[in-house]
């Protein structure tokens, strides 16, 4: 028993003078796919503190932070320390005290504490104190891929296209931790050496990114992206799925997606075909397209009547002007129609109407309002001096003043009576106080709010 007792002392009293030297924390350059690693002390043949204990940061230890990393110190368990910014670190905080640093009287008594309570463990640390590197660059060259085709959906507003298909697509996206302490607890925590991206984060993340691709993919459509040009638009992209994977990546993983690029994708043959003859459809609305199209179409015809050995030329010549007289588009009318519009376009509104079977359409004019003058019962449009629906009689409109026999004058005087043109009332204000009457031109004999008379002096 008493043999116990002392090798517990002995190897209590070796344990807490190896802890009693300040460490020196450091982490190397991390592989491309290292997300999380444990601080390690640096030691070398010439170093004389070996005997340290695992797992035990001395206070005052220096810990190195890198470009493209952070810190994080973990003690019992809990996160008690974050450095993001590179340079050195000085944990002063620690449970583990030493005589080689602050004050040596109030450090020897803490050193005693620490020593009875390492005793009543038989020598044991009964601590565990780890620092952790995170690696915060980006995380690049991660390849996806669609196992299965994915819904997608094709909108072009110039044919009047909106359909849902289904594509095949492939690339590489990049991300990197943005939250070290949200990663640390959802993801990589308490992980004894080193946290690599690979296995099952892998493809967690990989299923994840190709389920919101559908969504992200839909959002750029609608934006009207063609899909031949998606892989042009990385941004765009990039934006519409980072508001798909935010709930999953960023607040549950600490981690943001940075970049990502998409192979140029392909539809099925039958959409792309369909698509194609849509837009080569689309092209006839216009006079001038459906001509060339007309002609183009007219000059092979010719060229493979003349060709014929069968019927002979001029046969094939006869049928195709029998073909074009039962109801055939003439070119010359086209090209007739599309220079009106020209010449129209700038009193036209943009608005298309069809055109004969061919489903060509022209600009169709705005509606010109009637000309003339409208009468009480609402009929537009009339010319003369009675209005063409009821009859009643055009009303002229005044000019001039009206005397009190009821002739209308122009002039000084009314040429009925003689009488003179009254003269225009004269508009009174208050000149003292500013007040203003209803009537301007009929004010009471006193201002109700000062008692002024009002008199020539009132006038404006």
């Amino acid at each position: 028993m008493g043999l116990a007792i002392f090798d517990t002392l002995k190897n209590t009293v070796n344990s807490q003078l190896g802890d009693q030297w300040r460490e020196y924390f450091y982490c190397d350059s991390l592989e491309e796919n290292v997300l999380m690693v444990k601080g390690k002390k640096r030691t070398t043949q010439k170093t004389s503190n070996k005997n340290g204990m695992d797992n035990i940061i001395t206070n005052g230890s220096i810990i190195t932070v890198n470009e493209g990393q952070c810190m994080m110190i973990v003690d019992q368990g809990k996160i008690v320390e974050f450095c993001a910014e590179p340079g050195e670190f000085i944990y002063d905080a620690s449970s583990e005290s030493t005589i080689m640093y602050g004050q040596f009287k109030e450090n020897v008594s803490k050193t005693w504490e620490t020593f009875k309570r390492r005793a009543s463990f038989g020598g044991d640390t009964a601590k565990d104190q780890r620092v952790y590197y995170f690696n915060t660059k980006e995380i690049l060259d991660n390849p996806f891929g669609t196992a299965s085709p994915i819904p997608f959906r094709v909108v072009d507003k110039n044919i009047g296209l909106d359909i849902d298909t289904l594509v095949r697509c492939h690339g590489k996206y990049t991300f990197k931790i943005v939250d070290p302490i949200l990663f640390y607890r959802s993801i990589a925590g308490n992980d004894p050496d080193v946290y690599r991206f690979d296995g099952k984060l892998v493809e967690q993340m990989k299923a994840e990114l190709i389920d919101a691709l559908s969504p992200a993919l839909g959002r750029i459509s609608d934006q009207g992206i063609r899909y031949n040009q998606i892989a042009n638009y990385p941004n765009d992209v990039k934006e519409a799925l980072a508001q798909e994977l935010t709930a999953k990546w960023t607040t549950q993983r600490g981690l943001g997606l940075c970049s990502i690029a998409i192979s140029p994708m392909r539809l099925p043959e039958d959409v792309e075909t369909m698509i194609r003859d849509r837009q080569m459809m689309a092209t006839l609305r216009d006079p001038g397209m459906a001509a060339a199209a007309l002609v183009q179409s007219q000059s092979e015809a010719m060229v493979a009547a003349a060709k014929n050995e069968s019927t002979g030329p001029m046969m094939a010549f006869a049928g195709m002007n029998m073909a074009q007289m039962a109801g055939g588009m003439n070119a010359n009318n086209l090209f007739a129609m599309n220079q009106q519009n020209q010449q129209m376009q700038p009193q036209m509104a943009p608005q298309m109407a069809p055109q004969g079977g061919m489903g060509v359409a022209q600009a169709a004019p705005q509606a010109a309002a009637p000309a003339g003058w409208t009468c009480t019962c609402g009929t537009a449009g009339n010319t003369g001096k009675f209005c063409k629906e009821c009859g009643a009689k055009r009303v002229e409109p005044q000019v001039g003043w009206t005397c009190n026999c009821g002739a209308v004058n122009t002039g000084k005087f009314c040429v009925e009576c003689g009488t003179k043109k009254p003269a225009d009332a004269p508009l009174y204000k208050c000149n003292k106080c500013g007040w203003e009457p209803e009537d301007p031109k009929n004010p009471p004999k006193f201002c109700p709010e000062c008692g002024d008379p009002f008199d020539d002096g009132d006038i404006q």
